[in-house]
C-alpha cells in the first residue's frame, strides 16, 4: 500500500502537475502580487520553503487523519483508491488552480474572481458562505485544541501528555515571533534558517516534556481564542509564516518517521478489503467522499491557496510545489492514517485505550517505531503533539480567512463612499472579533455537535472553488475541461450529503425535537445548501457562455507586462 501510494502520488506530481503548469502557463519573470501589492501585513513575499510550510501546515490539520480512519468502515480498498485518485486529480488540481487564479488576479481571493467572471451577486453569496464555513471550522478546531490541551481527566487526575503538548505549543508561538524577526531582518541563507527552525523545534519539545502545563479545558478555550484574535490581526511575517514554517518540519518528520516505521515493521493488514456499499446505516456514496475530505479534496484548501499563500508567492514557478505539492503530501498522510487503523485487529485499539482517531494514529506509529528502538511513550506523545500543533495552526489560517471574507463582503471600491457602518464592518478588529465571538458560542456547544456538518460544507466549498477556477480558466482562454469531472462529481456528492443531513434533522425536529446544537446544524445546513446551489448554478451558466465577455475582464498580469506598461 505504501509503495503504491509513493509511486502514484509522486508520479502524479511529476507528470500531471507539471502538465497542468505547462498547459496553463507559468511566467517566472512576471511580478507576483506579493511584490505589486506588498503591504507588510497580508501581502509579504517569502521563500518557497516558508510558503510551503505555511500552506502545508494550514491544510494538514486533523482532517487527513480523522477522515480515512472513520471511512475505514467501508474497507481499505475504496479508501485507498479515493485518496490516490482524489488527491492527484481532484484535490491537488483544485489547490493549484485556486492559487494560480489568485496569483494571476493580483492575489485576490476566490470571491473577487467570482465577481469578475460570474457576477457581484455570486461573489456576495460566496463570501457569506465562506464566512459561515470559517465560523464552523474555528468553533470545531478550537474545541478540539482546547480538549487536547486539557490537563485534567474527569476524575481530576492530571494528564501529563496533554500538559506537555500544551507547553510545547505555547513555546512554538513565542519561538515563531523570534523566528519571524530573524527571517525578516537577518536575511540569512535558507539552510541557516532551516537549522535555526529545527533547533527551536527540538528545544520546544524537550522543554514541553519536562515542564507540562496543567489548565482546564474552559481556561484553554479562552486562551486559544485570545491567541487566534492576535494571530488574525498581526502581519503574517510576525506569526503566521514562521509558526507554520516551524510546524511543517514537525509534520514532515512525523510523515517520514511513519513511512520508515511501516517499511521496517511491515505490519499486517487486519482490515477487510471491502465491507459493502452500506455499513452501519451509512451508504458508501456519498459518505465515503465526505468523510475522507482533506485526504483527497477539501474546499478549505482553496481558501488557504487563494486567501493567504497566494499573497506570499515570490515567483510563479513556486506555485506548483507549494499548492499541488502540499496536497500530495497530505494525501500521503491520509494513506499513513489508513495503514495505521488497518494495522489493528478488531477491538485491539480500544482495549489499549486508543479511542479517538488521533490516538489510534499515534498509537499505531508508536507500535511501528518500537521496532527501530524508539520508546513507545515518547513516540506516542510526539505524534499527539504534531496532530495538536496542526489543529492549532489550521485555526490561525481559517480565522484570518474568515476575517478577510467578512471584510470583503462589505468592501467598496471607493474608500470615500464608505458609510460609518461599512467602515465598522470592514474594520480589522471588529470583523475579527465578531467572527471569533460567534465561533466561541458554537465551540461552547462542543465540536461533536457541529462536526458532522463540517464534512459536507467543506466539500461543497470545493465545488464552488472548482466552478470559479473553471470559469476563470475559460474566460482567460486557458484549458479548463480538466476541472469539469471533479466539479460535477463533487456537486453530486455534496448536494446529496447536505440534503440527507437536512432530511434527517428535519425528521427529528417534528418528532423528538432538536437540541440547541442540532438546531444550529439544521440552520447552517439549509443556509449552506441554498448559498451553494445559487453560486454553483451561476457558475455553470457562466461556463456555458461565450469564451470572453469583453477584453476588460482580462487580468493585468496576463498581459505579461509590468503594471505600468499594462
Amino acid at each position: 500500500m505504501m509503495i503504491i501510494a509513493i509511486v502514484v502520488l509522486g508520479g502524479g506530481y511529476l507528470v500531471y502537475g507539471r502538465w497542468l503548469a505547462k498547459t496553463w502557463g507559468i511566467d517566472p519573470k512576471a511580478p507576483t502580487p506579493a511584490y505589486t501589492q506588498e503591504d507588510g501585513v497580508d501581502y509579504v513575499p517569502a521563500d518557497t520553503n516558508v510558503v510551503f510550510g505555511h500552506q502545508f501546515a494550514s491544510i494538514a490539520g486533523a482532517g487527513p487523519i480523522n477522515g480515512p480512519i472513520q471511512a475505514a468502515m467501508f474497507g481499505w480498498v475504496p479508501v485507498l483508491l479515493w485518496i490516490l485518485i482524489g488527491g492527484v486529480f481532484f484535490g491537488a488540481v483544485q489547490d493549484f488552480a485556486s492559487m494560480y487564479a489568485s496569483v494571476k488576479s493580483k492575489g485576490k481571493g476566490i470571491g473577487t474572481i467570482i465577481e469578475t467572471y460570474i457576477g457581484k451577486t455570486g461573489k456576495k453569496l460566496f463570501l457569506l458562505f465562506c464566512w459561515l464555513f470559517c465560523i464552523l471550522v474555528v468553533a470545531a478546531f478550537a474545541d478540539v485544541v482546547a480538549g487536547t490541551f486539557n490537563g485534567y481527566a474527569a476524575d481530576g487526575a492530571t494528564i501529563e501528555a496533554n500538559g506537555a503538548v500544551a507547553t510545547t505549543s505555547m513555546l512554538f508561538i513565542v519561538e515563531a515571533v523570534a523566528l519571524g524577526m530573524i527571517l525578516r531582518y537577518c536575511k540569512l541563507n535558507k539552510w541557516v534558517n532551516t537549522a535555526i527552525a529545527i533547533a527551536m523545534l527540538v528545544a520546544a519539545v524537550a522543554i514541553g516534556m519536562q515542564f507540562p502545563m496543567y489548565l482546564t479545558q474552559t481556561t484553554w478555550h479562552l486562551i486559544v481564542f485570545a491567541y487566534v484574535f492576535i494571530a488574525c490581526v498581526v502581519p503574517v511575517w510576525a506569526l503566521l509564516q514562521p509558526r507554520d514554517y516551524l510546524n511543517s518540519y514537525l509534520l514532515i518528520f512525523m510523515i517520514v518517521a511513519a513511512i520508515v516505521g511501516v517499511f521496517v515493521s511491515n505490519p499486517a493488514v487486519n482490515l477487510s478489503a471491502f465491507s459493502g456499499f452500506g455499513v452501519n446505516g451509512q451508504m458508501l456514496f456519498p459518505i465515503l467522499f465526505v468523510t475522507i475530505a482533506c485526504g483527497a479534496v477539501s474546499g478549505f484548501h482553496s481558501l488557504v491557496s487563494s486567501g493567504t499563500a497566494s499573497k506570499q508567492i515570490k515567483n510563479e514557478k513556486d506555485m506548483l510545489p507549494v499548492s499541488y505539492g502540499a496536497m500530495i503530501m497530505e494525501s500521503m498522510l491520509a494513506v499513513i492514517a489508513l495503514i495505521c487503523v488497518a494495522s489493528f485487529a478488531d477491538g485491539e485499539a480500544a482495549n489499549a485505550g486508543l479511542v479517538t482517531q488521533p490516538q489510534i494514529f499515534a498509537g499505531a506509529i508508536a507500535n511501528f517505531l518500537v521496532t527501530v528502538g524508539l520508546p513507545w511513550n515518547l513516540t506516542f506523545t510526539l505524534i499527539n503533539l504534531a496532530v495538536s500543533a496542526f489543529a492549532l495552526t489550521s485555526l490561525d489560517s481559517v480565522a484570518r480567512i474568515g476575517r478577510l471574507s467578512f471584510q470583503e463582503l462589505f468592501e467598496t471600491e471607493d474608500a470615500k463612499e464608505k458609510s460609518p457602518v461599512v467602515k465598522l464592518l470592514t474594520n480589522t478588529y471588529f470583523s475579527t472579533g465578531l467572527t471569533l465571538f460567534l465561533a466561541f458560542l458554537l465551540a461552547r456547544i462542543g465540536y461533536a455537535e457541529i462536526w458532522p456538518l463540517f464534512g459536507s460544507a467543506n466539500q461543497l466549498l470545493s465545488v464552488l472553488a472548482l466552478v470559479a477556477c473553471a470559469v476563470f480558466l475559460k474566460k482567460t482562454k486557458r484549458k479548463s475541461k480538466m476541472l469539469y469531472l471533479p466539479m460535477f462529481f463533487m456537486m453530486a456528492v455534496t448536494f446529496t450529503a447536505l440534503s440527507m443531513t437536512i432530511y434527517s434533522l428535519s425528521s427529528q425536529l417534528f418528532t423528538t425535537g432538536l437540541s440547541t446544537g442540532m438546531s444550529l446544524q439544521l440552520l447552517f445546513a439549509v443556509l449552506l445548501l441554498a448559498l451553494g446551489l445559487v453560486v454553483a448554478v451561476q457558475g455553470v451558466q457562466a461556463l456555458r457562455g461565450k469564451d470572453m465577455d469583453s477584453g476588460e475582464s482580462l487580468i493585468v498580469e496576463d498581459a505579461k507586462l509590468n503594471p505600468e506598461e499594462a
